[in-house]
């Protein structure tokens, strides 16, 4: 059987050990977007250790390289079982196995690749050392694959012919394009058949509150009853609210209002060099204020209160800045979407932050007045670059071609500033890791303990999350006080938000029937775990059944006397640029 190299990482589920000094994915890549990509792709530090161990262990270096030796003389001589991993899309083309030269070509850099990685991994590195050295080399790797130069590539040389040059130069002219301006980073979405309000982020509902910092909508009842008790949801702060509103059949939010649940979403302004002095205490009183509103349009005196990804994090904060004030009893239920607040060695990114570089980009933002969303997404697509950014280079500028139209990628796309202050805080959040500890953190005057929060929580994670890894996740179930449903889902970070029922694909692992056991350790949750066909969406609507309430008839109107209707859903501030 033929050997196959893969030179990129598989996801692994599991749980890391070790220190809880790194901060969480997320917000160290706000630190990264302050500060840059070629901080990271730059050999540092970390580098020189790397290389120091080689040099102490000259014999299993040497053994390694002269087994790399052997290999390609086994590749010249035709003789070598080297092959890509299965699902390898950058050698897919039959010429890279027909073609000798291309073959062994293709053998010669899967090999060398191979060789590098099992060089990090054979020195004795710590935690932190080792993940940046392995990203470093994992970059270096990916740019170096012989699929990603033109007419090498033999997908690239057939369009050139085909095309009489046309492709290439179309591709040319695009990489020019895509240089000029943030993301310097290749095209990934074509944004020419979507409109908000239009075809994504248009869920019948209304604008019923306009402050300087968010709107709030809420969502037109589809069904003669709704439950009684509303749902608030708090989107991220670092892209528009519409990730759980995208196209038609894959809305959350479409979903719900559907199954009787009175929605209402946050819409967040889009902050600017004037409101850099925006923080954790401005965006919590502006979920208290929401809530308030929800509160006197419904008549409702509970709420559920959901956050995703960093508007999770802000509403953990909310919920516990309640619960110490004995105003617990404003909730019925909590809700958290791919949220991490256990930052402790929290994947990759984590180990690409440290304090000193955390500083630099706090001054950096607090000199700009805020950080660009641009930047962030340009280091995001650095953290996966074979699918963000070669494929798309293959796509675009070797074959000329656009890229494919796909609602997520263009919600990604679609990209916010956050204003330096709440930048800060994040960032500082996570290398102090501060909501672990009772009261470590203070809000608007109140000190934070997770532990108060002891309403029904109900707490999803994807599996394959590379923004916020499911095992950190997972802990959060840890830290709050009330019993905690665990659910894994498929896919990645939006990618696991987005899973209608429909989805003949669709699967989530959870605890086996209504249990709240949850483990310190993931892995024991993950060994007693059962894999259960179907959406969560469903698994989370039958949970909120059972706590919001009775079925009353539903309002005739949106909004109130107090808060009358300001405008259509999706509102304005969904708008800025």
């Amino acid at each position: 059987m033929a050997r196959r190299a893969d030179t990129r990482s598989d996801q692994v589920i599991g749980t890391q050990d070790g220190a809880d000094e790194a901060a969480a994915p997320l917000d160290a890549l706000l630190v990264g977007a302050a500060l840059g990509p070629l901080r990271r792709l730059t050999p540092d530090a970390s580098t020189l250790r790397w290389a120091g161990e080689l040099g102490k262990h000259p014999g299993s270096t040497a053994r390694r390289l002269g087994a790399l030796g052997q290999e390609t003389l086994r590749i010249v001589r035709g003789r070598s079982s080297v092959e890509p991993a299965r699902g390898d899309r950058r050698f897919k083309d039959v010429a890279w196995t027909e073609n000798p030269l291309l073959h062994r070509l293709a053998q010669s850099y899967l090999a060398g690749a191979e060789t590098a990685g099992r060089l990090v991994e054979d020195a004795d590195l710590d935690w932190r050392d080792k993940e940046r050295t392995r990203f470093l080399v994992q970059n270096l790797s990916e740019a170096l694959a012989p699929s990603n130069l033109p007419l090498v590539n033999p997908a690239s040389a057939k369009a050139a012919i085909d095309s009489g040059g046309r492709s290439l130069a179309r591709g040319a002219a695009q990489l020019v394009k895509d240089l000029r301006s943030s993301p310097r980073v290749p095209e990934m979405v074509d944004t020419s058949g979507f409109t908000v309000g239009e075809n994504v982020a248009n869920t019948p509902g209304a604008v019923v509150l306009r402050t300087e910092v968010f709107e709030l909508i809420q969502y037109t009842p589809q069904t003669p009853k709704v439950f009684e008790v509303p749902v608030l949801v708090v989107p991220p702060t670092i892209n528009k609210f519409y990730a759980i509103d995208l196209a038609t059949g894959r809305s959350l939010v479409d979903h719900s209002v559907k199954g009787g649940r009175q929605m209402f979403v946050m819409s967040w302004r889009n902050p600017d060099r004037r409101h850099a002095d925006w923080n954790f205490d401005t965006y919590v009183g502006a979920i208290l204020e929401a809530l308030s509103a929800v509160e006197r349009i419904t008549g409702s005196s509970r709420t559920v209160l959901g956050g995703i990804c960093s508007g999770g994090i802000l509403a953990s904060i909310t919920a516990a800045y309640l619960a110490h004030q004995g105003q617990q009893d404003r909730l019925a239920a909590f809700l958290l979407a791919v949220t991490v607040i256990d930052n402790a060695h929290a994947g990759t990114t984590s180990a690409l932050t440290d304090r000193n570089l955390a500083e630099l980009a706090k001054a950096k933002s607090r000199q700009d007045g805020y950080l660009d969303g641009r930047a962030l997404a340009e280091i995001f697509a650095w953290l996966r670059p074979g699918d963000l950014i070669w494929n798309y280079w293959v796509n675009n500028y070797l074959l000329g071609r656009r890229p494919p139209a796909f609602d997520i990628l263009f919600w990604n796309s679609d990209t916010t500033r956050m204003a330096a202050g709440l930048h800060a805080d994040f960032v500082d959040l996570s290398m102090e890791n501060s909501l672990t500890r009772p009261d470590a953190l203070t809000v608007l005057g109140v000190p934070i303990d997770l532990g108060r929060v002891t309403v029904d929580s109900y707490v999803v994670a994807g599996v394959t999350d590379h923004i916020t890894p499911w095992e950190n996740c997972y802990r959060t179930t840890q830290l709050l006080g009330g019993d905690v449903r665990f659910v894994l889902s498929t896919s990645g970070h939006i990618a696991a938000l987005v899973n209608p029922p429909d989805n003949p694909k669709a699967s989530f692992r959870s605890a086996p029937g209504d249990s709240t056991e949850n483990p310190a350790d993931s892995r024991e949750w993950l060994a007693e775990a059962v894999t259960q066909q179907g959406s969560w969406w469903t698994d989370v609507a039958a949970w909120l059944d059972k706590r919001t309430g009775r079925k009353v008839a539903a309002p005739k109107s949106l909004g109130s006397a107090e808060l009358p209707v300001l405008g259509e859903a999706p509102g304005t501030y969904v708008m800025q640029s």
